[in-house]
């Protein structure tokens, strides 16, 4: 059996490559949009790919499923949960007809060459939760050797089952979902120690609190250390653990959760945004189209394009271009040329597909000579917080995750995580200048410049409450 892991690190996704080699075929679990890397290093393995799986319908990123059924690969989906949760797109080939689609419940068996796969329906992250116990029977074993769990078991945390209703508003259902998660874990009790557990995401995702940094992990281990499996000793003690603290999810979460349910656009390749001469970057208004600056902060920060947005192409891009861009926003990147097929596939994996251009970002000073108006965005020293809330009246916004906010605060701050800003501008008043803060300085000047896209005075505090906390011993708690 050959077996790789593949690792988004800004969205912190692992994808899963598994191939029988006795016939030369194999499937993706969990794929992304931009399957031609998997195809790549099937083919660099003798490998062709002939089927796709997904655990779930998923929120952080959009689907590859589709991509590989339009290729002709046969997609294994699961058919458990309510009619809410069920594929949309199976009969919608672009060609007309139906896709190569297999529907599975609790139970269901189905081959690839000689390995063999188990679908065990694992709900509470999501209702259609499925993971994937894998039998290596071309090697003689009777017995599996590890399970795909995609966003059920995670290395030292759980699937959080609250994004139906934090993510997308499905009003009331993060409580009856943890219910159900509760019920689940139960299942891994009789899971064997030596299994091997294939998680569906590491490190720094917001489909769980804690998840550790190592990559795969077994049954055994996190029966012993997961602090949600061992917080299970009684349904309202689990209930309780697993709903609090949950990072905020990020604007662009209930996007992907629709079109992976509905179906995504079918991309056949990656866009191919065409280098723009500094006359044409004018030409467009960013106020209607999003210019990504993906430049350092002191450079934005001193000069950049009225209205563009601070997004530099860092671990949280994704995350940031999904949740300050709509979906039905043209975009243009102003960013080294060498970089712009590295941003597009980030872009593509959140659903960003209106990607018409790109400026060379190592020519900058070019925009000012072809008659472009450059702005600049305030910044203060921690130092000078006190003086400048009490002689300018600011409105402070604190774009930190919750958890931060209720550890400490300045007084009169307004929390809003800046991958929700988008969603409520309405409650950021306009007719005051806005302090914006985090906790280093570099969150908070991402928001700034997403507010001052759409009017408002923004002033970003360096080093954040980081660099504030330092300078005050009494600091507010919530």
């Amino acid at each position: 059996m050959f077996l790789r892991q593949l690792s988004d690190d800004r969205l912190a996704t692992f994808t899963y490559l598994i191939g029988c080699q006795k016939v030369g075929q194999a499937i993706v679990i969990d794929p992304q949009r931009d399957i031609d890397r998997y195809e790549r290093l099937a083919a660099a393995n003798g490998l062709r790919i002939v089927a796709a799986a997904e655990t779930h319908i998923h929120a952080d990123f959009l689907s590859g499923l589709r991509e590989f059924a339009e290729r002709g690969a046969r997609v294994y989906v699961s058919d458990e949960g309510d009619a809410d949760w069920k594929y949309g797109w199976l009969h919608q080939r672009s060609t007309g007809g139906n896709y190569d689609a297999v529907l599975l419940k609790h139970g269901a068996t189905f081959r690839v060459g000689s390995i063999q796969f188990r679908a065990l329906h694992t709900p509470g992250h999501t209702p259609e939760h499925l993971c994937y116990e894998v039998t290596d029977a071309g090697s003689g074993a009777t017995e599996p050797i590890g399970i795909f769990t995609g966003d059920f078991v995670f290395v030292g945390d759980l699937g959080r089952p609250d994004l139906l209703e934090t993510a997308a508003g499905f009003t009331g259902s993060a409580e009856p979902a943890a219910r159900r998660l509760f019920n689940t874990v139960h299942t891994v009790s009789a899971w064997s120690d030596h299994l091997q557990l294939w998680p569906g995401h590491g490190a720094g995702s917001a489909c769980g609190k804690a998840l550790g940094a190592i990559p795969q992990t077994t049954a055994g281990y996190e029966k012993r250390t997961n602090p949600a499996l061992r917080a299970a000793t009684s349904e309202q003690g689990f209930v309780d653990f697993i709903l609090s603290g949950q990072p905020e999810p990020a604007l662009y979460f209930a996007r992907m959760k629709r079109d992976n349910k509905r179906g995504p656009r079918v991309l056949g390749a990656l866009p191919t945004p065409r280098a723009l001469t500094a006359k044409e970057l004018l030409a467009h208004d960013a106020r209607r189209t999003a210019i990504l600056d993906t430049r350092s902060w002191p450079a934005f920060r001193d000069a950049h394009l009225s209205g563009s947005l601070f997004v530099p192409l860092e671990k949280a891009f994704p995350t940031d271009a999904g949740s300050f861009v709509t979906e039905d926003e043209d975009i243009v990147l102003l960013i080294e040329p060498s970089r712009v097929e590295e941003a597009v596939r980030e872009l593509v994996r959140v659903g960003l597909d209106r990607i018409v251009g790109y400026f060379d970002a190592t020519k900058f000073e070019e925009l000012a000579l072809a008659g472009a108006t450059l702005a600049q965005t305030r910044e203060v020293t921690a130092a000078s917080v006190d003086q400048e809330i009490e002689a300018r009246k600011p409105f402070v916004l604190d774009v930190r995750r919750a958890t931060e906010y209720a550890a400490g605060n300045i007084e009169g701050a307004t929390n809003i995580a800046h991958t929700r800003l988008l969603s409520k501008l309405a409650s950021v008043p306009k007719t005051r200048e806005v302090l914006v803060h985090c906790q280093g300085g570099f969150r908070s000047a991402r928001a700034c410049a997403l507010l001052e896209r759409h009017g408002y005075t923004a002033t970003n505090l360096a080093g954040g409450y980081g660099a504030y906390a330092k300078l005050h011993t009494t600091l507010t708690t919530v």
